[in-house]
């Protein structure tokens, strides 16, 4: 598929070392990133809520206050980050979610649970945009759309493996005094600040990327070497509130907005209930969470799919027309056979919806990575219209309609 393709171009060894160190590294934060926010979903059925006396409407409550610390600090993260440089700033925000999910450990109440996804939130603020601009200090517009999209496979992959590793940790409850969710968040959170290391020793920086004139010829001359510039400069970027307003007034780009906040916020409780939910179906807490990775897994050849139709068709906008469709669908079908069916066509039901949630995201994304004109343009369009869709969504799976299942 034509924007899987990582084409190597005359100057070949930056670009191996953009796609086979830099971006790996980012899409395996990216992964972590996930993996940190989306455990609660596990440690919910191994009875944490009932452990730190709270219930599902302050769950709720915990995960908006985390994406609403993503939105406040998302901006000023970038600016620290283009201050410093990708390598320092990325790695100390790793190090310092990570630090944040270990420290879950602790939690014992309903101050303490808020508290800590409210600084998780913070913490995360502004790893994804700032990844995406760091992939623009290597690549032109039309090389980023390529990896902007297989960097998203970050995000679907960390869903996919967290409630693997929840089933997993989950059977550690009682080992050395802890309960199975606290070992979810220690060893999770370790991991993390592992990762960041690695991203501190290993994540290369680069001001420019070197290629021939049969690529983009800027001496007027054909096969004349010359130097293609990134779409972004390390340290040149700003992003002024006119820019903030300018970008959220354009109307053009409304239909992204709503687009990626309503499915985002569909989105957002199903990554925090699946597992539950599959428990109140009957499921043991170890199968459900196993169960609850088969839908994210199945994202992965959805978005391969759609890819596909992309690229066939060259209609973008059309195949996440059809994508987004498509989703809906499914959940119209669930709402119809939810009552109608046993424990199983739930169970099927459940993972068709989350296998086809977000198989639209990495296709609209490259959509809007061609239309914006800058990185901090790009930033706002497509995180925080998403941020704002999950944050949303925390509160449409309410404690009091758990029976309808």
């Amino acid at each position: 598929m034509l924007w899987l393709t990582l084409s190597i171009p005359a100057a070949a060894g930056e670009f191996k070392r953009a796609d086979f160190r830099v971006l790996p590294l980012l899409v395996f934060g990216f992964a972590t990133y996930q993996l940190d926010r989306t455990n609660i979903a596990s440690a919910l059925t191994g009875n944490f809520a009932a452990t730190i006396s709270v219930d599902q409407n302050i769950i709720n409550l915990g995960n908006q206050l985390m994406f609403l610390g993503v939105i406040l600090l998302e901006i000023p993260s970038n600016v620290i980050l283009h201050k410093v440089g990708p390598r320092q700033w990325i790695s100390a925000q790793v190090c310092v979610f990570g630090v944040v999910a270990c420290l879950q450990v602790f939690v014992r109440n309903k101050v303490g649970f808020l508290l800590t996804r409210t600084f998780l939130g913070l913490a995360e603020a502004g790893y994804i945009p700032g990844a995406m601009y760091t992939l623009s200090t290597w690549y032109t517009k039309q090389e980023l759309t390529k990896r902007i999209a297989i960097f998203f496979f970050g995000m679907f992959g960390g869903t996919a493996i967290s409630p693997l590793l929840g089933a997993a940790l989950l059977k550690l409850d009682g080992k050395c005094g802890l309960f199975g969710w606290q070992w979810i968040f220690l060893i999770e959170g370790l991991f993390s600040i592992a990762v960041s290391i690695f991203l501190f020793c290993f994540l290369p920086e680069h001001r420019g990327v070197p290629v021939t004139s049969n690529q983009v010829n800027t001496s007027g001359s054909e096969g004349i070497p010359s130097m293609k510039e990134p779409l972004a400069h390390p340290g040149k970027t700003h992003i002024p509130f006119r820019l903030v307003w300018n970008t959220l007034t354009d109307i053009r780009k409304w239909p992204h907005f709503i687009a990626t906040g309503c499915v985002f916020a569909t989105w957002s409780p199903l990554t925090t209930y699946t597992p539950s939910i599959f428990v109140e179906l009957g499921f043991a807490r170890s199968k459900a969470n196993a169960f609850c990775a088969i839908g994210s897994l199945l994202t992965l050849p959805v978005i391969f799919l759609f890819a596909w139709i992309s690229d066939k068709s060259d209609r973008r906008g059309l195949t996440v027309m059809v994508a987004i469709f498509v989703y809906l669908i499914a959940l119209v079908i669930l709402r119809i056979m939810m009552h109608r069916v046993d424990k199983w066509g739930r169970l099927g039901l459940w993972t068709a919806v989350n296998a086809l949630a977000v198989g639209y995201h990495p296709i609209h994304n490259s959509w809007i990575q061609i239309n914006c004109q800058s990185s901090e343009e790009r930033n706002i369009s497509v995180v925080m219209a998403a941020t704002g869709g999950l944050m949303a969504g925390t509160q449409i799976f309410r404690a009091d309609e758990s029976a309808m299942l």
